[in-house]
């Protein structure tokens, strides 16, 4: 899968984090949708169907490890990238996921090239990084 091809949701309740995520990858060339929060990024996951999930995990209602879960009962090789700046609370969880399924950590904040770098990986193939931001 090439990254014109590739579409990805970010769920974030930090929009001004989530607006920089985008743009990061929309430069790339991905196609990118944004959701404030869990329940959103459930629903525009259902209308959307991303290649990819980029998701917080603290968010209120809906948390990002209950909307990838809730998301596997339609997709179970949904591919998830979990984003927060603490997960010691959720560090047995995270390793459960990551011994079944693809899934990555980024810690924020991150930078662009971390960012395409663990992206790079869910989409099978290299990517030109462009550092300019």
């Amino acid at each position: 899968m090439n990254k014109e091809n590739m579409k990805i949701l970010i769920v974030d309740d930090n929009k001004n984090w989530a607006f920089i995520v985008r743009v990061m990858l929309e430069e790339e060339g991905f196609e990118v949708l944004l959701a404030s929060d869990g329940e959103t990024g459930y629903s525009t996951y259902l209308s959307f169907r991303p290649d990819l999930v980029i998701t917080d995990i603290q968010m209120p209602r809906m948390n990002g490890i209950e909307l990838i879960s809730m998301i596997r009962e339609h997709d179970r090789k949904v591919k998830a990238i979990y984003m927060s700046s603490e997960f010691n609370g959720f560090r047995s969880l995270l390793e459960k996921e990551k011994g079944k399924f693809e899934v990555g950590l980024l810690k924020k904040p991150f930078t662009k090239e971390e960012l395409l770098s663990l992206v790079s990986k869910f989409s099978g193939e290299g990517l030109n990084i462009s550092t300019t931001i």
